[in-house]
């Protein structure tokens, strides 16, 4: 309730002027059946037309200006909560599940925009009509508005009695909900893997259980809501009989005319319309208030990643020293680096990326998934992650830009803790390329400025020719403005790799993050996009996490992991010699030992 009163401020103007104007049209609407007793009384008893004319004009002049209030009577909810969500870090995304956020930005949300847009137009128009009619009546006859004193609390009894034995049910029902939205997600995005393993029927019987436990709560909840009309309904007509019996009593002892009776009638009957709108209206707000509640959990959740204020260091020109070093001491025989002592003690003195005894342990986990990390990587340097499945590789790299925080030890970048800078100086630094590659609708155009949105086209086309991406761009009819379809459906999973590099290399980051991004392409496309790598400007660290030997012989450092600690580091050719884990792994991918030496 605090994020929607937070969101109503907003709009403050707007939610006091469609109560108010409600307000109004039901205050004409009130007059209504006094002037249509003064008719019965006056103008049809007489016979008076030019009376009965008269008041017919005002009736239609007060229903003019009832509809006139009516017509003057929350997207701001969803992007409120949108960017909180956004503002989450890896963890809690991890905790709260994707289908659970899902359901919430979407049925949750709606839910609540429906509930305040029907409370603003009726919760006060509804009571000011009950009660106003209840005050009215006694104006007329008030052995027959004693009717209406016993009517309205029996009625309030009925509905808020309902309302609250209906609220936990429809919060159980939309957690529910939830569970039905996440195995459906499942399903779909693992398609391929429930159809290769034929688990096609296993699924429909799980989603059919958790169907049914939807259906059941729902019902159960739709059917003590349903419980709420015929309850009123009932209440309501036997107040008519009673107000019947009771008017034509005083109508035969003269005390009431039978145009009063007509009006009480008219009072009852608003009554009756106001309470089935506002039976309807509980039901509404029962819902939206289960809703803002699952709403509001996602909002008391607080990120727990806290960023600094500093930004990164000035970068420099595109280095001398790393240029010269490149082109002399570390040039590359047959995809291989030379002199790499040499150019690691040339290049800078500060690290780009130092982890200092670092362990981390995911929340809810039962151990270590990394073990007291201790190395370094020196700006401009290429460094290699490999190991098992399992190992450790994307759990490293993932500190980096601080997807999770380490739980022991300190990550640096530049000589700086990595929480002392902003979420922006580190996001437009640090450059992620995941293994699952992900584009979104739009064109490639439109993906690729996702990494610099002033990128000229120049500059794109050189991040696409880096990334082995032109010639996949060049083939399509509409160049930079082909569409994309969602989830990038239209592109193999090798182009959409190459893309979400060209998308990274845009950004122009300090360091570049390599997560497996390359295990969709042959090797020759792969040793290609190596290289244009280490042809690019500038003292630019890369990371390069894979389970190909290939990928990170050339790599001027390369980090063995197993079960979340460094086995081994040191060069490709260090490596070979050690005769450890990394032996194992090249020797496994090649059919020659020594071959690639």
């Amino acid at each position: 309730m605090r994020f929607l009163l937070q969101n109503l401020k907003q709009y403050r103007k707007e939610a006091i002027l469609a109560p108010a104007l409600k307000m109004l049209e039901a205050f004409f609407d009130l007059f209504v059946p006094l002037v249509t007793a003064d008719i019965i009384n006056n103008g049809i008893a007489g016979r008076d037309s030019g009376y009965i004319l008269v008041r017919t004009g005002i009736l239609i002049l007060l229903g003019f200006l009832g509809l006139e209030a009516a017509i003057g009577a929350s997207a701001s909810m969803r992007r409120g909560l949108f960017r909180h969500i956004e503002s989450f870090g890896f963890g809690e995304l991890d905790a709260l599940g994707t289908g659970t956020l899902v359901t919430r930005m979407t049925s949750d949300i709606n839910q609540v925009q429906n509930a305040v847009n029907m409370f603003l137009r009726l919760f006060l128009r509804s009571p000011f009509i009950v009660f106003g009619s209840m005050i009215l009546a006694f104006t007329i006859s008030v052995p027959a508005a004693i009717i209406f004193v016993i009517t309205i609390p029996l009625l309030a009894v009925v509905i808020f009695g309902l309302m609250k034995l209906t609220r936990p049910r429809y919060r159980k029902a939309q957690e529910s909900l939830d569970a039905t939205t996440t195995l459906v997600r499942e399903n779909l995005t693992g398609v391929r893997v429930v159809r290769a393993f034929g688990r096609e029927a296993s699924e429909t019987e799980t989603f059919q259980r958790t169907n049914q436990e939807l259906t059941h709560r729902q019902l159960t909840a739709g059917k003590l809501s349903a419980l709420m009309n015929p309850l009123t309904f009932v209440l309501v007509n036997l107040a008519l009989i009673a107000i019947l019996r009771t008017g034509a009593v005083e109508i035969n002892v003269g005390n009431l005319a039978q145009g009063n009776v007509i009006a009480l009638v008219n009072y009852l009957s608003q009554i009756l319309v106001e309470l089935v709108k506002l039976a309807n209206l509980v039901v509404l707000i029962t819902r939206g208030l289960a809703s803002a509640d699952r709403v509001q959990a996602v909002m008391d959740k607080q990120p727990v990643m806290q960023y600094g204020t500093a930004a990164f260091p000035e970068r420099e020109a595109v280095a001398s020293v790393y240029g010269n070093l490149t082109n002399s001491s570390l040039t590359r025989e047959n995809g291989k680096a030379a002199g790499v002592s040499k150019a690691m003690a040339g290049l800078s003195q500060v690290p780009a990326v130092d982890f200092d005894h670092v362990s981390l342990t995911y929340p809810g986990a039962g151990g270590e998934a990394l073990t007291d990390l201790a190395f370094s990587a020196p700006e401009g340097a290429s460094i290699g992650v490999i190991g098992g499945t399992g190992s450790g590789k994307s759990s490293l790299v993932n500190l980096i830009p601080r997807f999770y925080d380490a739980t022991r030890g300190t990550v640096r970048l530049f000589g700086r803790d990595v929480r002392e800078y902003s979420r922006t100086s580190l996001h437009q630094n640090v450059a992620v390329v995941l293994q699952k590659a992900q584009l979104f609708s739009g064109t490639i155009r439109s993906n690729l400025l996702m990494g610099r949105a002033n990128a000229t086209d120049e500059e794109l086309w050189e991040a696409l020719e880096a990334a082995q991406a032109a010639e996949v761009v060049r083939k399509k009819a509409g160049g930079l403005d082909e569409p994309v379809e969602q989830g990038g459906r239209n592109f193999s999973g090798g182009q959409k790799q190459r893309l979400t590099i060209a998308r990274a290399l845009v950004a122009r980051p300090r360091i570049l993050i390599l997560d497996d991004a390359a295990s969709a392409l042959d090797y020759a496309t792969d040793a290609a996009l190596r290289k244009a790598l280490r042809e690019l400007p500038g003292k630019m660290t890369v990371f390069i996490v894979s389970q190909r030997a290939s990928s990170v012989m050339a790599c001027d450092e390369i980090l063995v992991l197993e079960d979340g600690k460094i086995a081994e580091r040191g060069t490709h050719e260090k490596l070979l010699t050690a005769n450890g884990i990394y032996r194992d792994i090249y020797e496994s991918q090649f059919k020659k030992a020594g071959e690639g030496r």
